[in-house]
């Protein structure tokens, strides 16, 4: 039974995503939090999917700590489903990519329209110099900015080094970090049919202050306070 929900699952994200992606296409001219909200909104339909179909509920905690000004957010990256609930409970946001996403079709015609910010892996330092840049031109617009430290998903229950880009941005930018951690990884881990039932809690945490901080404090200071919450949360039961 997991299986056939996790293909219907896949069937409905394949009906819903080309016709988000050609809205999204046909609508370019729009400004850009107008396209934003688009792609919002197709969050909310995929994750209603997911709980709809597979049973994936979920609960927030620390909503209170989301500020009104824009930070720089840290998640925790080992599942599909924070990016979707980072778009339902945040204010617009800009995630840090890598460029080669741009190319997935439908998904990635429509993330292009989405304001985020591309990184060429082979720029080297010039890359940290392109992300300010178009840092600064996403809080202009309106958009917050969303770094996975850890770079890619990882596994539940394990962990990567914390890289210090988002932390540099945070300086670069002047803003604080507003830490999130999660246990979705447990219920929709990477992969296609890798989803089961149950409930996800998604953790919002005070904003962590970087001005005058070094970049590997803020680092430490994040991965502490998210990896703490993520041994807390555990696997959902």
């Amino acid at each position: 039974m997991q299986a056939i929900r996790a293909l219907l699952f896949t069937v409905f994200q394949l009906v819903v995503t080309p016709l988000y992606a050609a809205l999204m296409l046909a609508t370019f001219w729009l400004p850009r939090l107008a396209r934003y909200r688009i792609a919002a909104n197709w969050c909310q339909v995929v994750a209603w999917g997911a709980r709809l179909i597979c049973g994936i509920r979920w609960r927030a905690e620390g909503l209170a700590n989301i500020p009104r000004t824009p930070h720089v957010v840290m998640s925790k990256h080992s599942s599909t489903w924070e990016t979707l609930a980072l778009g339902i409970y945040l204010p617009p946001i800009a995630f840090v990519a890598k460029k080669e996403l741009l190319r997935l079709p439908f998904f990635g015609w429509g993330f292009a329209l989405a304001s985020p910010i591309t990184i060429d892996r082979k720029a080297g330092r010039d890359a940290m110099e392109q992300i300010a840049e178009q840092g600064r031109a996403r809080f202009a617009q309106g958009f917050w900015i969303v770094v996975y430290p850890e770079g890619t998903r990882i596994r539940a229950g394990t962990r990567a080094k914390y890289k210090t880009g988002g932390a540099r941005l945070a300086l670069a930018l002047d803003v604080p970090v507003l830490p999130v951690a999660h246990n979705a990884g447990w219920l929709w881990p990477k992969g296609v049919f890798g989803k089961r039932p149950g409930e996800i809690t998604v953790v919002f945490g005070p904003p962590i202050a970087t001005h005058g901080k070094d970049p590997g404090a803020i680092t430490a200071e994040v991965e502490a306070w998210i990896e703490r919450e993520v041994a807390r949360l555990g696997a959902p039961g």
